[in-house]
């Protein structure tokens, strides 16, 4: 099982309409062959030093049985269309494919 953990830098004042474009999305690719999880994350307004602070990111964490099925996610159609929807809000992407250490 891969875990993919995807940073998703958002311009100012578009995190809301990207929020419901991967809301939109999410059924459909919950349904995808290899797909264990996929969940959207934003950032706690904790006011504490150790922590970092991206108020307008938005965190995807993912699980995925292989990197094939990971592959056909990124080629999938409906991916296509959500990317192109929402390029113009979207600043930069930070994607980690990441396995177990132990």
């Amino acid at each position: 099982m891969l875990t993919v953990i995807a940073e998703i830098c958002i311009k100012p004042g578009r995190r809301t309409a990207v929020l419901q474009a991967i809301e939109t999305l999410t059924p459909t690719v919950l349904a995808e062959e290899g797909c264990g999880s996929y969940q959207t994350l934003i950032d706690h307004k904790a006011q504490v030093p150790w922590k970092q602070h991206s108020p307008e990111s938005i965190f995807m964490v993912e699980h995925w049985e292989s990197l094939r099925h990971l592959e056909q996610h990124q080629q999938a159609d409906h991916m296509e269309r959500h990317r192109t929807a929402i390029k113009h809000d979207v600043v930069d992407v930070k994607i980690f494919v990441l396995e177990p250490a132990f």
